[in-house]
């Protein structure tokens, strides 16, 4: 017999509904307040399609919150117009990230990739500028799905500066135990085999299949992955690095790709444009704290 799929789907596309109406309502007060428009300035290198997805699904998702973005070359740091600096990564192997990360000022970083941001991050008591999008929408979507984070064990499968680390450090200030699983660890299926919370975050597609999942977890898929598939008009599908359908067979709850963690990630990055916006104008403002903006938008 065929097992039936019984897994939950967390649908990051409509949970975020309505952060990107607050969001909305916010821009239209600024512009009317300020007549400021917030405007990201986008930085693509290279030929990757699921940076050109990435960067797509970022650039609708600005206008439909009344954000600019654009993607031409300028020097965006003094630039008094752009109010926020977004660098896709991952870049070519042949460009330094770190170089270029270090280069965009802290205070247009919207991303929360600067050193300093996740400086602060990694300091009990203290707070980033902003706070990265992509690990914050992991811990968004299991906050908005009612999954309770505190003491609880979650396998995180990756180790990366874009995911892997801030999302660890995000989930020990929940007061998660952390287990990072990466290229080097041992027997990664016993581990993985034995929690019951999994975020997947490794960058290759359907590598992951039920024998390494735990019957009746939790299952994040973080990374987008491209693969050729010539039924589709695109001539290619977006799959995360866990195989969906096996998942759903063997999960409690499964992120879809890309309809799951991506997302919350843009609408997190929509958050600290505003956030961007209001630290520039009410800079003693101490409600426009990165954190008070976060639980303001996400209700």
């Amino acid at each position: 017999m065929v097992a039936e799929p019984f897994a939950k789907v967390i649908d990051g596309k409509s949970m975020v509904k309505q952060i990107r109406e607050e969001i909305s309502a916010e821009a239209a007060k600024l512009k009317e307040a300020i007549e400021v428009v917030p405007r990201l300035a986008v930085i693509l290198v290279g030929d990757r399609m699921d940076s050109f997805t990435y960067v797509w699904n970022k650039k609708k998702a600005c206008e439909s919150v009344r954000i600019k973005s654009f993607e031409y070359n300028s020097d965006f740091n003094c630039d008094p117009s752009v109010h926020g600096i977004l660098v896709q990564l991952p870049l070519p192997s042949h460009i330094n990230e770190q170089n270029i990360l270090n280069v965009v000022t802290i205070k247009k970083d919207v991303d929360g990739f600067h050193p300093l941001n996740i400086g602060r991050l990694a300091m009990r008591g203290r707070e980033p500028l902003f706070g990265p999008c992509t690990p914050k929408g992991c811990i968004e979507l299991l906050h908005r799905y009612g999954v309770d984070i505190k003491r609880k064990r979650v396998i995180f499968i990756g180790w990366s500066n874009i995911v892997g680390m801030p999302t660890a450090l995000l989930l020990q200030r929940e007061d998660a135990t952390v287990t990072i699983v990466h290229s080097r660890t041992k027997n990664p299926e016993e581990i993985t085999r034995q929690e019951n919370i999994i975020i997947f975050a490794m960058g290759q597609p359907n590598m992951v299949r039920g024998s390494r999942i735990k019957l009746g977890s939790i299952i994040i898929n973080v990374r987008i992955n491209p693969i050729e598939d010539a039924s589709s008009p695109r001539r290619y599908q977006l799959v995360g690095d866990v195989c969906y359908d096996k998942a759903c067979k063997i999960a409690m709850v499964v992120t879809p790709v890309p309809r799951g963690v991506s997302p919350m990630t843009i609408a997190l990055l929509l958050s600290n444009m505003v956030s961007s916006i209001k630290r520039e104008f009410y800079p003693f403002d101490s409600s426009y704290t990165w954190g008070n903006l976060l639980v303001y938008f996400a209700g």
